[in-house]
Formats: C-alpha cells, sequence, structure tokens
C-alpha cells in the first residue's frame, strides 16, 4: 500500500489543489492532505478552518485523508509511513522552488520519493495568495475555488 503526503498550508484551497490531489488518488492508495499549521507567511485561516475547507473540497474522494502537522514535513513523512510527497508546478518558478526542496529532502530522507503533478492549464496562472488578494479586493473567485470556499472569504473579508 502506498500512502503519499501532499504538504501545504492550503489558505485556502484552490482548483488547483483539488485537480493535483484528484490525479494523486489516481495513482497512490492514500493521499494525505497535510495542512502546516505553521508556515512562515501571514495566514488568513486558522488551520482549524483550513483543515475544515480541506475536508469540505475532497470528501468525495475516498483515498484522501486530512491531517495537520508541525514538525518537518519529512518527519512528518516518516510518521505516517508514507513513502511519496506529492507537490504541485505551476510554472518554471515553482520548479526551481520544489527542484531545490526535493534535493534537500532526498538528502534527509534518501527513501522517500518526491513526485511533483504538472498543474492543469486552467490552473497554472494562480494561487492562494491570488486568491485571497482578488477576494480581499471584492472579487469574484467562484471560478478559482470551491463554493464553500468563496463563501469563507466573503465572511473573512467582511470582518
Amino acid at each position: 500500500m502506498t500512502i503519499a503526503v501532499y504538504p501545504g498550508s492550503f489558505d485556502p484551497i484552490t482548483n488547483g489543489h483539488l485537480d493535483i490531489v484528484t490525479r494523486a488518488a489516481r495513482l497512490f492508495d492514500t493521499v494525505i492532505m497535510a495542512v502546516f499549521d505553521r508556515p512562515n507567511k501571514n495566514l488568513l485561516f486558522s488551520t482549524d478552518d483550513r483543515i475544515g475547507m480541506v475536508k469540505e473540497a475532497t470528501h468525495h474522494l475516498p483515498r484522501v485523508k486530512v491531517d495537520t502537522y508541525s514538525e518537518l514535513t519529512i518527519e512528518y513523512v516518516r510518521q505516517v509511513g508514507a513513502s511519496v510527497i506529492v507537490r504541485g508546478l505551476r510554472d518554471p518558478r515553482d520548479f526551481d522552488h520544489e527542484f531545490q526542496m526535493a534535493q534537500i529532502n532526498n538528502k534527509l530522507a534518501p527513501e522517500i520519493d518526491v513526485v511533483l503533478f504538472m498543474a492543469g492549464h486552467e490552473y497554472t496562472f494562480f494561487s492562494s495568495s491570488t486568491v485571497r488578494e482578488i477576494a480581499s479586493l471584492g472579487g469574484d473567485v467562484s471560478w478559482l475555488v470551491p463554493p464553500h470556499v468563496v463563501t469563507a472569504l466573503k465572511r473573512a473579508y467582511r470582518a
């Protein structure tokens, strides 16, 4: 049984993330969407909110589980018995970053593979931060995120 971990802040989860996890779930027995609760960035949503949004967005994917972690990603991957880290690539800048991280992770844990999924063409131009920026200015993000995330973003930016 192959377990893969798809780590990220998912602040918020986007249709691009869902594209990657859906495709990963076709290849691996279990994919754990691991919500990092201590990223080095300003978050809009709490860890509990992000976990809830990811769970709602993936409830129709039986091979996908949702968890949270706060340690080094490679240590979390070992703890859950996974042998693969899943990452998505939108553009060449993502490749540069992911290549560097894969090399570091390979040095720390050569038994764990990194599998990179190319984003579908409709998801190559936006990130969670782009979604947050559009939403913060009152723009329509319904084509970028699931409906429950649209609601959460509207609520967050009304406050």
